[in-house]
């Protein structure tokens, strides 16, 4: 017996651009049935605040269930950057996911850095999760006047 199959261009553009996308690690995996939902997770970006006041800039990055000794923060070439890495739970043979929302992995986020930003008088805090990189403001250089007789 034959069977019929219906041409749907509009699915076909969106399974070419899925494959497109899982090329370059991408991938949306559109193609779930209809009530069920995937288990593949997103890559991970802690979220950061970055305030200021009159002596430093602040930046509080969330980083929950990260251990310390996986964070690091460095300057390099007036970028800020911090990296670490969330370590999924160990697998136990009598465990069932349902759902897998949170991500897991390696992270990389980099700021640069404003000019009056002092990047010798940087330090780092870690607690309860949150991570708190201080950047030191300059001493304000009081501009100087030269006058230039002219000739």
């Amino acid at each position: 017996m034959n069977t019929m199959t219906i041409w749907n261009p509009l699915r076909d553009l969106e399974d070419m651009q899925d494959r497109m996308l899982r090329s370059f690690g991408m991938g949306l995996n559109r193609r779930i049935p209809e009530g069920q939902q995937s288990l593949t997770t997103a890559e991970w970006a802690p979220t950061v605040d970055i305030s200021e006041d009159d002596h430093e800039y602040l930046i509080k990055a969330e980083l929950p269930e990260v251990n310390k000794d996986d964070v690091k923060v460095a300057i390099e070439n007036g970028v800020v950057t911090l990296r670490g890495e969330r370590k999924f739970e160990k697998e136990e043979k009598n465990k069932k996911y349902h759902r897998i929302e949170r991500s897991y992995g390696s992270f990389l986020r980099s700021f640069s850095l404003p000019e009056d930003a002092a990047p010798d008088k940087i330090t780092a805090d870690f607690r309860d999760g949150v991570l708190e990189v201080h950047l030191a403001k300059c001493e304000e250089k009081t501009p100087q006047h030269i006058e230039v007789p002219v000739t």
